[in-house]
């Protein structure tokens, strides 16, 4: 683990001296490789501490697939558990850590049979469910009689059906009224083997909607409007359900939110912790919020290998393509040197990609350009390990989930 204490500075501001600091501390390195400031990333954890104004932080893995990262942010007053996207990883964290929760719901048997059989797991993982016909998957797989006591949280939906604009947010739980909500409660307190300890719903639409979009000030205008709407009406919702659950029976925890809502989120006073993870890596995705700005702590680098023409370099590999909408935006964002931009008819190649602009024609073979990935943990499937750096020195070195022979999903 690592120290993630406060930084005084924030080199990051000023990329002419962050940018190439980077490059001397991992200069014996050859491309690709991928590196975390780790100053960067204790202002980025320190900032959602703050901005989640007191309410406890889950870990949200899936932004992050780093153990040694996620280990060190845990130590963090103000942290505690993980949120992670599959049963098998949940399995896999739990030898080290104690509270985990499934934010998906899972048809994983095999991990299935491990946690049902275990008592230590059956305590440690809280597994996700939004209908009655999971609870019958499990109970086929292991009948409540042969195994330990599983730990649900319930998923409320919370996209927003408006009026107005129609549907927002993301597709998830089919849980979104008070009554639904109870039934299926009422379901999982009544049958034998389980032990519903949570609630959870996250606000897709607040929190991973960029308000400040590049040049698109009237689209920025409209996102402030459906968030607040949005947020209105999931508080007044959320609310209902929590207490109406409260009511048939005690709830340990009750998670919203994400990155991008942490403000919004903490308002609310049914919430007692919120799952966060892709403000610590800080990918450029954040660029376009207007109410935080992370430091970009996360970053990899690719090698120039040939010139096409005079004016133009071009990078071995770089499709390393965000998950969504296929979209620019989906694209790895060239952070240095600056002043370059990616060919539109070949954009980030898989195993090239050609660039143009003033900063191209300086660039010989040999030389690096440092990128973003557009989200966070995904850069953790395309490397095996983290160089952490500190200035201009690599104090350590973390393994990803590949590095450590780990692709759950």
């Amino acid at each position: 683990m690592i120290a993630l204490d406060k930084p005084t500075t924030q080199p990051w501001t000023t990329p002419d001296q962050y940018w190439p600091a980077l490059s001397r501390a991992t200069e014996a390195l050859d491309p690709p490789y991928a590196a975390v400031s780790v100053p960067a990333l204790a202002h980025n954890a320190h900032d959602m501490l703050a901005r989640a104004n007191g309410r406890t932080i889950r870990v949200a893995s899936k932004s992050v697939r780093v153990r040694g990262v996620i280990e060190s942010v845990l130590t963090l007053p103000g942290y505690h558990g993980v949120l992670a996207y599959t049963l098998a990883e949940a399995l896999w964290l739990a030898e080290t850590i104690d509270d985990i929760v499934v934010g998906y719901p899972t048809a994983d048997r095999d991990a299935l049979r491990t946690l049902a059989t275990s008592e230590t797991l059956a305590r440690r993982v809280t597994v996700m469910v939004d209908s009655v016909a999971q609870l019958d998957l499990i109970d086929a797989v292991i009948a409540p009689s042969a195994r330990e006591r599983i730990r649900v949280c319930l998923e409320l939906d919370a996209s927003w059906d408006s009026k107005t604009i129609g549907f927002t947010g993301v597709f998830r739980s089919p849980i979104r009224t008070r009554e639904q909500a109870l039934l299926l409660a009422s379901e999982i307190v009544s049958r034998p083997g389980f032990k519903l300890v949570g609630i959870m719903s996250y606000e897709a639409q607040i929190a991973g909607v960029v308000n400040r979009p590049p040049g698109k000030k009237v689209r920025g205008r409209l996102v402030d409007w459906m968030q607040r709407s949005s947020f209105a009406e999931l508080l007044e919702r959320r609310s209902g359900v929590v207490e109406a659950v409260r009511n048939l029976t005690d709830l340990e925890f009750v998670n919203g939110g994400g990155t991008g809502s942490l403000e919004r989120t903490s308002s609310d006073p049914s919430i007692t912790e919120i799952a966060a993870g892709s403000g610590l890596f800080g990918p450029h995705l954040f660029d376009g919020y207007s109410h935080f700005s992370p430091a970009p702590a996360a970053a990899f680098a690719l090698s120039v290998v040939r010139k096409p023409t005079p004016e133009m370099a071009t990078l071995l590999g770089g499709g390393w393509i965000a998950s969504g909408p296929p979209a620019p935006d989906r694209m790895p964002q060239l952070a240095w040197p600056e002043g370059l931009s990616f060919i539109a008819r070949e954009g980030a190649g898989e195993v090239q990609s050609p660039l143009k602009g003033a900063a191209a024609a300086a660039l010989a073979p040999g030389d690096r350009v440092w990128l973003r990935h557009t989200k966070a943990g995904e850069l953790s499937e395309h490397v095996n390990e983290f160089a952490l750096v500190d200035g201009d020195r690599i104090v350590d070195t973390m393994l990803t989930y590949r590095g450590e022979g780990k692709a759950f999903l």
